[in-house]
């Protein structure tokens, strides 16, 4: 079962406004907001909930319930949100001669 603090939390680890949920899942915005304000667990699993839940699965958030995870149920954002890190390895890497190996793997050293 899901909460609807578990779909809050998901919505703020991916940093996005229910405005986005709404158009990424393609439910309405009412929708979302109807869900999001019941406390607690959403007592039966409909067809918008599957769909909240799929959206925010594919976009990177895990669902877990209470059982080998201490503190309950809750969420965990598995990759980055969409905002892509921009590296520059001009920048950092610090000593380039260690960038390649210049042995077998397995030479040890």
């Amino acid at each position: 079962m899901v909460s609807s603090e578990q779909l809050k939390a998901a919505r703020a680890l991916l940093r996005w406004e229910p405005s986005q949920l709404a158009e990424a899942s393609g439910l309405s915005l009412s929708v979302i907001d109807r869900l999001e304000s019941q406390p607690g667990e959403l007592v039966s699993p409909s067809q918008e909930t599957e769909a909240l839940v799929g959206v925010l699965r594919t976009a990177g958030v895990m669902f877990f319930d209470e059982g080998p995870v201490d503190g309950g149920p809750g969420v965990r954002l598995l990759i980055k949100p969409s905002a892509a890190i921009d590296t520059n390895e001009d920048e950092t890497v610090q000593y380039k001669e260690y960038l390649e190996n210049d042995t077998p793997p397995g030479a040890g050293g």
